[in-house]
């Protein structure tokens, strides 16, 4: 059991450094447009994922969620917000948005919080909501000092948070969903490339080889990290994963500030603390510990809940 639980640490380690380090790779084909790099995303991911599909002989698993009208809806709606997810990411990569990006990923599981009780009626206990209040409170000092809110960091945990209720409403493994999650936009994807081809603005083969494997990469870039989590989701506890998914945000912003020097204030750093701090207790919120240390009334909502 050790064994697994190792193997498992290590898989989750592998995944969130890889998702942490994503920046970089896509700030090596900068000089694309975003919309030609997500198009090439999508398509060399479905590329690759139908190829791992043969591999490990799950196309009856995929023929299974074809013929049912109401999963294949959850797929398209999945395939949208996966989608925008990426169109924004690397527009907020390749702009020089790293740090706004890294503050949507630890903003996204607070959000998930919410989600659930909005969509699952999951209840709040007493630390959960505290650290709730204390992630509104870094968005909105951001907000305030800056003059708007921070909407790309924003448009990411929302993306990606629904993204997740869909997800779960599907349940499925993860190669089997990135197959029928990317196949709606695949042939938006191809159109668009062949189009750029041939009015001779494509990037793909008119540049170095070395572009063209970037291109072709990305789709490994993005199946990789998910075989990994998948591998780490089977081995070890969901607080366990919880709590090492905090490494993507904290590459990206390390990566943000000391490569690429991404300007980070007072004011954002202000902002910052009030959202780790909330990570903090959103973390420790299941602690035996901290469920004593409540109010009767959350008590009392836990125990319904239960």
């Amino acid at each position: 059991m050790q064994k697994e639980q190792r193997a498992g640490i290590l898989y989750a380690i592998v995944a969130y450094a890889m998702w942490g380090f994503l920046p970089i790779y896509w700030k090596s084909v900068n000089f694309i447009p975003p919309g030609e790099i997500l198009a090439h995303r999508i398509l060399w991911s479905l590329i690759f994922s139908i190829a791992l599909v043969g591999l490990s002989k799950k196309w009856n698993r995929v023929l299974e969620f074809m013929k049912k009208p109401k999963s294949l809806l959850l797929f398209l709606l999945a395939s949208v917000l996966i989608s925008a997810n990426w169109m924004i990411y690397i527009w907020a990569v390749n702009a020089g948005h790293i740090v706004e990006t890294s503050l949507g990923y630890y903003i996204n599981p607070l959000l998930n919080v919410a989600l659930g009780m909005l969509f699952f009626r999951e209840r709040l206990d007493f630390w959960q909501l505290i650290s709730l209040l204390f992630a509104a409170a870094g968005v909105c000092w951001m907000a305030i000092n800056f003059g708007q809110l921070p909407w790309i960091s924003l448009s990411l945990a929302l993306s990606f948070g629904i993204y997740g209720v869909v997800k779960k409403l599907i349940q499925t493994d993860s190669i089997t969903s990135l197959t029928l999650e990317t196949v709606p936009v695949a042939l938006i994807s191809f159109v668009y490339i062949c189009w750029l081809q041939s009015q001779g603005v494509g990037s793909f083969g008119t540049a170095d080889w070395g572009t063209d494997l970037l291109l072709i990469g990305s789709g490994i870039a993005t199946a990789m990290p998910l075989l990994a989590f998948a591998s780490a989701a089977q081995r070890i506890s969901l607080s366990t994963l919880g709590f090492i998914q905090y490494l993507a945000p904290t590459i990206q912003l390390a990566i943000a500030v000391f490569l690429y020097k991404e300007s980070f204030t007072d004011s954002h750093l202000l902002s910052f603390v009030c959202i780790w701090i909330a990570l903090i207790l959103y973390t420790l919120s299941r602690t035996p510990i901290m469920q004593a240390w409540q109010p009767a009334f959350f008590k009392q909502r836990i125990e319904k809940r239960t």
